[in-house]
């Protein structure tokens, strides 16, 4: 079983989604799935550089989309850092290292769009970059805390924003959206959800054994 995290660069808003094999067959529905869920068109696919994404299937769904397609570069880790660091903050902090069987690869994707999705984008804060040049010149990288954002709240501090999204998606409906449960509540009812997942992973794996 195989996760597939999707980062934006500019807002962090991100997209889990997950299937059971790497492979073209396996792949590409769920790939459509995944985009189909930001809020705004996608317009760059920056993906790893292995076959699973760099074939023929993938490009006519991006040339679809009206997306770019850039690649990582061999053995270049940093080339996706944000999505490397969100894999880590994110999806193994939710489902662990413990191996999962690979047909549950449907239910950890459902819960993946109904729960998790939902609760790093409205709820969950990221810290965002603030370059500083230093007295030699050189520019490094701060995170002040008033920079401290959830993807959406960075999201509607983008001017015009709401003519960029998709098509019967405005910032208010989202903030309406997220406003309806506190980020405390979120995360309790995230944490529920996920037990919930593996408590039914564990019956149906007692069951199979």
């Amino acid at each position: 079983m195989y996760y597939v995290n999707a980062v934006d660069i500019l807002t962090q808003w991100e997209v889990v989604a997950c299937c059971e094999r790497i492979s073209e067959a396996f792949l590409l529905p769920v790939l459509e799935q995944l985009m189909a869920q930001f809020p705004f068109p996608i317009r760059g696919f920056h993906s790893d550089n292995g076959g699973e994404f760099v074939n023929r299937q993938v490009a006519a769904l991006l040339g679809k989309l009206q997306a770019e397609q850039t690649k990582s570069r061999p053995r270049k880790s940093n080339d996706n850092a944000l999505a490397e660091s969100k894999n880590a903050a994110v999806v193994r902090k939710t489902f662990g290292y413990s191996h999962i069987p690979q047909r549950f690869a449907g239910l950890i994707n459902t819960f993946c769009q109904e729960h998790l999705n939902t609760y790093v984008n409205l709820h969950r804060p990221c810290l965002f970059a603030k370059q500083v040049m230093d007295a030699k010149g050189k520019i490094r990288k701060t995170y002040p805390p008033e920079l401290v954002q959830t993807p959406l709240e960075k999201l509607a501090s983008l001017p015009d924003i709401d003519k960029q999204l998709r098509r019967g998606i405005t910032v208010q409906l989202l903030q309406q959206q997220a406003v309806q449960v506190t980020d405390l509540q979120a995360a309790e009812q995230l944490n529920a959800a996920r037990m919930a997942l593996f408590a039914t992973i564990e019956k149906r794996s007692r069951r199979l054994a």
